[in-house]
């Protein structure tokens, strides 16, 4: 008879009972499951071991020992997750240290990681304590030590680690799915709307709830086609009821009643277009933040799908705020979809464009998405009249066919893109891989691919996790048909659902990597860093053929992550010219902010990293032509041809003392006050550099925002 010593000292039988439930939570914990063979093969493993010892007793850290060896043997990520357990309590009085530091800096001083939230609100510090708790967790029990190491040095980055295990990332909502026939929100029934007010009531409920279960940007695609038919009802409605109380002996009765039926639906847009932008706004999410919500426009040619896009301009370009001291706000992102038969010159949509240039230079939105131009998006709409809107600001899907998959089954499939997401997206920092090539006298593409293969295990590993989550954590997306094939039950596993999602390989810093190769950057030369854009792409295509999965090659909006990539490079390669001598790094392809280029060499200098980024992509420049709609305009259609997804920037400055407004003020020049409220783009959106002379960004935004020139 074997004995087992506890820790305690008291002895108890060998069991190998307790081992396989022991392995099993073990297993669990990363999502396998061991076949009867495993489990027999451990338990006998386990048996012999012990027999071997000849002792009498056997100590707990001894048969702790011997499981983890039969688990090497069978599976070593179940191995490490049983190591991982067994020295949890000392693993976890360190992590809880960490977590409570962190918390008491997010209560007394606050967090600029994201400018979508305002730490200085009670509910926006729990929720980001309690990210900080979930990015332990993450780091704890899903990251390996090499990936570990990898994040701590700087070589990758892992984007919200703190939501990453619990849901999906970006998206593009169908809100109409929802919508038609009716839907369950919260236990309770909501029927289809019978007018337009409703609709855009339901509809800011929809978008907070849902918006709520996930992380990342939050993409409701061709709005004015999802409001059209509820105006139409609004517009049938509002006539039958000015011909039942007219009288019928008065002169061009149905003629009022059309001009009364337009000018209420008109109202009814105006209406709840503001309303939308107060909701959005001014109530924060459950994760702590104003969901970044973006709506896309522009392709409706009927009456109330124009007048829906043209009252959406016309509202955000008005600002919100009280008489005399309106601004613009920030959410929801605007983008245009421009078709250049509709919008052009004589279109029958032109007016709509015309809207959108007026909206765009008083506001910097909407940015402007090229249906017709050149590239993949363009192709897209041209073959099939399927627009690919960005979620969020900038990340864009991989097609995906309705019969044939990643591939069309015949020349009669299509590709969809609505109700459609992102499972997250990991950054390469190349400057930093290359700089560690240098260092161990290694070949950059073989370090290179080190890093993209720890990326693919890592997306791997995360559609695995998602996909045992069940329907009922995101029900109007997974239940209600807010997702593409969306129409699971509750207690249905999500993972039949995610073949059609994407998953991003990021790069940042690109122009800082040209510059390490050979002290030059991409507006002076480019060459390696187009050599290496195209290396990863070609890589990240046969992941993807081997994997069966949707990758995609991301230009990654780097927002606190552009000054973390600076101190992680001088702690390991010290300060470099033209790399590491700033507070921050580039963002994506982008040309350094600094470069003195007109906007039309930075839209062809960036124009070679386009194609090679068509998972997540914006390109914009800045305009420093106060206001003039005419300049705007015609960089706009330049944009356009090119088949960028452009953003206008601007630099917005707002007094709030005495409501004057022009660009680049820092002192009220009417009033003298520096009781300003500035807003800058961030990356692919707009934000709050300065509210009430305070700011919401961090302090290497504020730097790369100090010394923009051509962005």
């Amino acid at each position: 008879m074997m004995y087992v010593i506890k820790k305690d000292g008291t002895r108890e039988e060998f069991n190998v009972d307790k081992i396989i439930a022991a392995v099993n939570k073990s297993a669990a914990r990363i999502l396998y499951e061991f076949s009867t063979d495993e489990i027999a093969f451990i338990c006998q493993f386990a048996y012999d071991r012990a027999e071997s010892l000849k002792k009498d007793g056997i100590t707990i850290q001894e048969m702790h020992n011997i499981v983890e060896g039969a688990l090497e043997r069978v599976n070593p990520a179940v191995a490490k997750s049983y190591r991982d357990y067994r020295n949890y309590k000392l693993d976890f009085i360190h992590m809880m240290d960490e977590v409570y530091t962190k918390s008491q800096s997010i209560r007394y001083i606050g967090d600029k990681s994201n400018a979508n939230t305002d730490s200085a609100l009670v509910a926006t510090k729990r929720s980001l304590i309690f990210n900080e708790l979930n990015k332990e967790l993450y780091r704890k029990f899903f990251m390996t030590r090499d990936e570990l190491q990898a994040c701590k040095d700087g070589y990758i980055y892992i984007h919200d680690q703190s939501a990453r295990l619990d849901t999906m990332n970006c998206c593009l909502f169908d809100v109409a799915a929802v919508l038609t026939g009716g839907f369950e929100m919260g236990n309770v029934w909501y029927n289809e709307p019978k007018t337009l007010d409703t609709a855009f009531d339901v509809i800011g409920d929809i978008i907070l709830s849902t918006a709520a279960q996930q992380y990342g940007g939050f993409t409701v695609p061709e709005m004015d086609k999802v409001l059209a038919p509820y105006a139409e009802k609004s517009y049938k409605k509002y006539k039958e009821e000015f011909i039942k109380y007219a009288d019928p002996l008065w002169n061009g009765v149905e003629e009022r009643a059309e001009e009364y039926a337009i000018n209420k639906v008109r109202r009814d847009f105006d209406q709840g277009w503001q309303g939308i932008e107060y909701k959005l706004n001014t109530v924060g999410s459950s994760r702590g933040d104003y969901p970044f919500v973006t709506v896309t426009i522009g392709l409706g040619t009927q009456r109330f799908e124009k007048m829906c896009n043209i009252s959406l301009l016309n509202v955000h370009k008005g600002g919100q705020g009280r008489p005399g001291n309106k601004k613009p706000v920030l959410f929801p992102k605007i983008v245009f979809l421009y078709d250049e038969k509709l919008h052009g010159v004589g279109g029958e949509c032109e007016d709509v464009f015309e809207a959108g240039v007026a909206c765009s230079a008083k506001t910097m939105y909407p940015d402007w998405l090229s249906m017709t131009g050149k590239g993949y998006i363009s192709s897209m709409y041209k073959q099939y009249k399927k627009v690919i809107s960005p979620m969020g600001c900038r990340a864009f899907l991989s097609p995906w066919y309705e019969r044939g998959g990643m591939y069309p089954a015949d020349d009669k499939d299509v590709p969809v893109f609505t109700g459609r997401f992102n499972i997250g997206a990991v950054s390469l920092h190349l400057p930093m891989i290359l700089a560690k090539a240098r260092s161990e006298s290694r070949d950059f593409y073989e370090v290179l691919d080190y890093y993209l293969e720890m990326i693919r295990n890592l997306h791997k590993r995360t559609y695995e996790y998602l996909g045992a989550m069940k329907a009922s954590t995101n029900p109007l997306a997974y239940c209600e048909g807010g997702f593409y094939g969306g129409h699971l039950k509750p207690n249905e596993r999500i993972k039949k659902l995610l073949k059609p999602m994407t998953a991003s390989f990021g790069i940042t810093a690109l122009n800082e990597l040209q510059e390490l190769y050979n002290g030059k950057s991409i507006t002076e030369d480019g060459e390696f860093a187009l050599e290496v854009l195209e290396y990863i792409n070609k890589k990240v295509s046969e992941f993807k053929e081997e994997d069966g999965w949707l990758y995609a090659i991301y230009g990654t909006p780097a927002e606190s992550l552009c000054g973390l990539q600076v101190e992680q490079f001088r702690k390991k390669y010290g300060i470099v010219e033209n790399v590491s001598d700033r507070p921050y790094v580039s963002n994506s392809f982008h040309c350094h902010v600094t470069e003195d280029i007109t906007p039309i060499e930075k839209q062809d200098l960036e124009g070679r990293f386009w194609e090679l980024c068509n998972g997540g992509k914006i390109q914009y420049v800045r305009y420093p032509i106060d206001y003039n709609v005419q300049a705007i305009k015609s960089l706009i259609r330049r944009a356009m041809d090119l088949g960028y997804y452009e953003g206008v920037n601007l630099s917005l400055a707002y007094c709030d003392d005495c409501g004057h407004q022009e660009l680049e003020m820092d002192v009220c020049p009417k009033c003298g006050s520096k009781n300003l409220t500035k807003i800058d783009r961030m990356n692919g959106y707009l934000s709050y550099s300065r509210v009430h002379g305070d700011t919401r960004l961090n302090e290497a935004k504020m730097a790369e925002i100090a010394e923009r020139k051509s962005m």
